[in-house]
């Protein structure tokens, strides 16, 4: 794992995208060697109605035994406003502090979120990666960014996400005849490699099991 690194979080709007235009650059966008996760941590994050606060989870879940081996949940007050493309201040903080909660060491990330489909290709999952050093995956529910193309109606069907002439996605089937994922690079990971993990954990409903595990717990915990 490389050595993470890290940066202030209670910055302005302004320092914040040059941070992310800053850290975008060290995004790898290649698989390591003998890239075969594991224990992939699903991360996710919700506002609790009053703005204050941040709800984060991350889940450990098993690849193989295709089973929740731990859970986390966090709360950490909010510092930073909602300003459109720089969404990852908001969440990363509590999501960061969920994952080191967890004492089962994650080989990827898969965070409910973009990678590289960003429109300064830096979204929470690559902010996540870049300062973890962990491999990581952005796997959204709709588009922030990009002209999804047309995928078929199986599992496993896959169309380009593009924006501004580049690819920056892949539109992924993970059920016949269910609304499709939009899987995207979030850093140390090829998108083939991406598009494959995210197959590999959704093993019966439309987002992969450890992203819908902590889904769960922050809707959850939003509710107390």
């Amino acid at each position: 794992m490389r050595t993470p690194i890290s940066h202030p979080w209670d910055v302005s709007p302004r320092r914040a995208g040059a941070i992310q235009r800053e850290l975008a650059g060290r995004v790898e966008r290649e698989t390591p060697a003998r890239f075969q996760p594991a224990v992939v941590a699903g991360l996710d994050a919700a506002f609790p109605t009053g703005g204050k606060e941040c709800v984060a989870a991350a889940v450990a879940w098993s690849v193989r035994e295709r089973r929740v081996l731990e859970e986390r949940v966090v709360r950490r007050p909010l510092t930073f406003p909602y300003v459109p493309g720089l969404l990852s201040f908001r969440e990363a903080p509590a999501v960061l502090a969920a994952l080191a909660e967890l004492e089962t060491p994650a080989d990827a990330l898969l965070c409910d979120g973009h990678g590289l489909a960003h429109p300064r290709r830096f979204g929470l999952a690559c902010h996540l990666g870049v300062l973890t050093g962990i491999p990581a995956v952005g796997c959204a529910k709709s588009v922030l960014v990009g002209e999804p193309g047309q995928v078929a109606d199986s599992r496993g069907s896959q169309g380009p996400l593009e924006h501004r002439g580049e690819r920056i996605g892949t539109v992924l089937r993970t059920r016949d005849r269910v609304r499709p994922v939009f899987v995207s690079i979030g850093h140390r990971v090829d998108l083939e490699s991406a598009v494959g993990l995210v197959l590999a954990c959704a093993i019966g409903f439309r987002l992969p099991e450890p992203i819908r595990r902590a889904d769960r717990l922050v809707s959850e915990a939003r509710e107390l």
